[in-house]
């Protein structure tokens, strides 16, 4: 059975979801070792922080810390070969490291369209880090300027849509009258140097 060994840098967790902001890159790896268990891979993962003898058990990795006193983590290990530092490989690159098939079916979708759609994704959760994450593996994939905003394009289209039908089945069930004004919004009442609500 091949064994993938990930040397991480000192974090609190490797997951990526802890914190106060979510760090996509680490929660896609994340996944992306998920996956390659459900392949057979056996992976295990060491973060500096809280296992540093791990450091000097690999020759390589050993090496590696000696020479950039960690700067050069992660360090990505197949076996007892250092194949990767520096960056956490795409799941395409770790599979081929791992020496299994990256497609879990023949026809399926490939990495730039994935890309796309995660950018439409994105763009309907309104959600910025998502959309830095995919736009930059999107670019690193070759997709075109005009593809990236054409799934913009689509994701703000099904986000509207969604606004339309959600403010029209309010007033279905509220009823269609206009709103009355209050002190929150508009309503002249609200005391000086608040905001609307």
């Amino acid at each position: 059975m091949t064994t993938v060994t990930v040397y991480d840098p000192p974090m609190c967790c490797s997951t990526g979801v802890c914190g106060p902001e979510v760090d996509p890159k680490l929660a896609q790896f994340a996944g992306d070792l998920d996956w390659l268990k459900s392949q057979g891979v056996e992976v295990r993962r060491f973060n500096l922080a809280q296992e540093p003898a791990r450091f000097i058990e690999n020759a390589a990795v050993k090496a590696l810390m000696e020479r950039s006193e960690g700067d050069e983590l992660p360090a990505i290990v197949v076996g007892d070969t250092l194949v990767a530092s520096g960056r956490y490989p795409a799941r395409d690159e770790l599979a081929e490291m791992a020496g299994v098939e990256s497609r879990d079916a023949p026809g399926a979708i490939s990495g730039q369209v994935r890309e796309l759609i995660a950018i439409g994704a994105a763009i309907g959760a309104n959600c910025e880090p998502c959309f830095k994450f995919h736009y930059d593996k999107a670019r690193k994939l070759g997709v075109p300027s005009w593809a990236m905003r054409e799934a913009v394009r689509i994701g703000e289209a099904v986000k509207q849509a969604s606004a339309s039908n959600m403010l029209g089945l309010a007033d279905r069930i509220l009823g269609a009258e206009a709103p009355k004004t209050s002190s929150c919004c508009g309503g002249g009442s609200a005391p000086q140097g608040k905001g609307c609500c």
